[in-house]
């Protein structure tokens, strides 16, 4: 028994902790793996856009060269400005930041409307409105081109401000909708309370809070517009032209004239990628938040 008590009370042996050093450069090491791989897919994914920037400097004569080494020039795009593609891009830039602007501006009242209203099939309205947007492009372009060749907006500004404004009013009223539910009722009591009324609450208060979602709405509603081909195709011929329709001018008979294409398709990308670092900081709250509430 005393045998069997003292080897009970012989302590195990506890393994060492490893030094702080090696625990630094275990971390150092894991940092750098971690460094490594960001910076590999961000090569993978910013690839074909850099193709196309060197492409659009790249001689016409060496356009599909593999060599780097090569003395760019900016041809292609002094080309582009001296056509038709400036107006068409200047187009773009109107239409897009007009139909933008004004799905925000009536698309955010009404979206608060729906998360605050007290009346009855609130959710079957919202959801009604979101399904006006799924319907394909092609079911709504015949109405649009007879009324317009009978209106007279074929071929204007005004025109394709209007159709992007019809389906971006959707998009807006589904997304900030699930931001002012977001928002808590109480700050908003607090507001009343203090004399504002339904405005100035929704202008001091929910707006504001709102922000990223707003921020985030736009930078959609704006990519929408800009990329739009179908429309711009068919509701437009050459006083309305938009970028994207513009681009497809340089595809002819004769061959492709892959440096123009490539200029246009970069200043294309421009204004997103402008726009987007503009409200970048709001931008990342807003895709990650706003979830609608039951």
């Amino acid at each position: 028994m005393a045998g069997t008590t003292e080897a009970l009370a012989i302590p195990r042996a506890v393994p060492a902790a490893p030094p702080r050093a090696r625990l630094s450069v275990l971390r150092r090491h894991r940092r750098a793996i971690g460094d490594a791989a960001t910076l590999v897919l961000v090569l993978v994914v910013l690839f074909p856009f850099l193709w196309l920037l060197q492409m659009s400097i790249r001689p016409n004569d060496d356009i599909f060269g593999y060599d780097l080494a090569f003395t760019p020039t900016l041809e292609h795009y002094g080309v582009l400005w001296r056509g038709t593609f400036a107006g068409s891009f200047v187009n773009s830039v109107v239409i897009s930041l007009s139909s933008t602007a004004l799905a925000l501006l009536f698309g955010t009242p009404a979206a608060y409307a729906l998360s605050r209203g007290g009346f009855r099939r609130r959710r079957g309205i919202a959801l009604w409105i979101l399904a006006t947007r799924m319907a394909p492009p092609i079911a709504f372009t015949i109405p649009f081109f007879l009324a317009y060749r009978w209106i007279g907006l074929q071929d204007t500004q005004i025109g394709l401000i209007i159709v992007y404004l019809t389906f971006n009013l959707a998009l807006v009223i589904w997304m900030m909708q699930g931001f002012f539910e977001g928002v808590p009722r109480a700050l908003e009591e607090a507001a009343w309370i203090d004399g504002c009324g339904v405005w100035q609450t929704f202008l001091r208060v929910s707006l504001p809070l709102s922000a990223p979602g707003l921020a985030a709405t736009a930078v959609l509603c704006f990519i929408l517009s800009w990329n739009d081909f179908f429309f711009a195709l068919v509701l437009t011929r050459t006083n309305a032209s938009t970028a994207p329709v513009a681009i497809v001018n340089f595809i002819q008979y004769t061959g492709w004239e892959w440096g123009r294409i490539a200029a246009a398709a970069t200043l294309v990308m421009l204004p997103v990628v402008v726009f987007s670092m503009l409200v970048r900081n709001y931008l990342v709250k807003g895709l990650t938040a706003g979830g609608t509430k039951e």
